[in-house]
C-alpha cells in the first residue's frame, strides 16, 4: 500500500524511441510524453500510519509515464511484512488522469495492490483529490476508496485526508505534512498524521525527515516514529 504519492509511469510502447530527448529537469522524454524513475531507502515503509514492513527499512523503486494532457500510468514497487512479519513485495500498478482547472489541480486515479506471494492481500483502491496553491504553500484535499471485494473482507473502506507543502523561500528545504482518517475494512475511526521536512540535495537526490503518528490504530505498528528516507530521481 503506497503512500499517498507522486504520479508517474509505464511502458514504452506509448512513444516513439526515436525522439527521446532531455529535459532541463533530467527526466527522459518523448514530445508529449515523460517518463520518470524514483528509488528510495527508507528507515520504516509507513502508510497511513501503520507499518507495513514490521517496522524494518524499506527500499522502493517507481518508474511511471506521464502524457502533456493530463493523463499518467506507473508501477511502485516495495519489500513489505504484512503476512505475520513475513518478508514479501508489493506492486502497486496505478493509472489516472490529472487536468488542471484554473489555479485547481485534480486527480482521479485508481491503484491495485499487488502482492506476489500474498494474493490474498490484493485489492483495488479509487483516488480523487483537489489541490491548490495558498500563498507560497500548496494544498491538497483528497480521498481514497476501496470498494466492497473479498481480499478486504466484502467491506468497504475510505480515507480522506488534508497535506501541505511549504518551500522555504529559495532554499532547497520544504516543509510538509499530513492529516488523514480512515474507517472501514482497514480501521475504525482511525486518525494519522505526519509532520516532516525535505532537503534538495541536488543531482536528484532528496533527504526527508517525517514524524509518524496514529490514533485508534490498535496495533504497535502505528506507534510514534521518525521516519528518514533518501531517494533519487532520474
Amino acid at each position: 500500500m503506497r503512500r499517498i504519492v507522486s504520479v508517474l509511469a509505464l511502458p514504452l510502447m506509448f512513444a516513439s524511441t526515436a525522439a527521446w530527448a532531455q529535459d532541463d529537469e533530467g527526466e527522459e522524454s518523448t514530445g508529449a510524453w515523460e517518463i520518470d524513475a524514483e528509488i528510495g531507502v527508507l528507515s520504516d515503509y509507513r502508510f497511513r500510519g501503520i507499518s507495513l514492513s514490521s517496522k524494518d527499512p524499506e527500499v522502493t523503486a517507481e518508474v511511471s509515464v506521464a502524457h502533456e494532457s493530463g493523463f499518467y500510468a506507473g508501477v511502485w514497487a516495495s519489500n513489505v511484512a504484512i503476512n505475520d512479519g513475513a518478508d514479501d513485495v508489493e506492486l502497486d500498478l496505478y493509472a489516472g488522469f490529472a487536468p488542471e482547472v484554473g489555479a485547481v489541480s485534480f486527480d482521479f486515479g485508481a491503484v491495485y495492490y499487488l502482492y506476489p506471494s500474498n494474493s490474498e492481500f490484493n485489492y483495488i483502491e479509487f483516488l480523487a483529490s483537489a489541490g491548490t496553491t495558498v500563498g507560497p504553500a500548496t494544498v491538497t484535499v483528497g480521498v481514497a476508496y476501496a470498494p466492497s471485494q473479498d481480499n478486504i473482507g466484502n467491506q468497504d473502506n475510505t480515507y480522506v485526508y488534508i497535506n501541505g507543502d511549504l518551500p522555504i523561500g529559495d532554499t532547497p528545504l520544504s516543509l510538509h505534512g499530513q492529516f488523514g482518517l480512515e474507517d472501514g475494512a482497514f480501521a475504525d475511526s482511525k486518525r494519522d498524521w505526519l509532520l516532516g521536512a525535505s532537503y534538495d540535495l541536488g543531482g536528484g537526490l532528496t533527504a526527508t525527515l517525517d514524524y509518524v503518528d496514529t490514533a485508534r490504530a490498535y496495533t504497535s505498528l502505528g506507534d510514534a516514529t521518525v521516519v528518514a528516507s533518501l531517494a533519487f530521481a532520474f
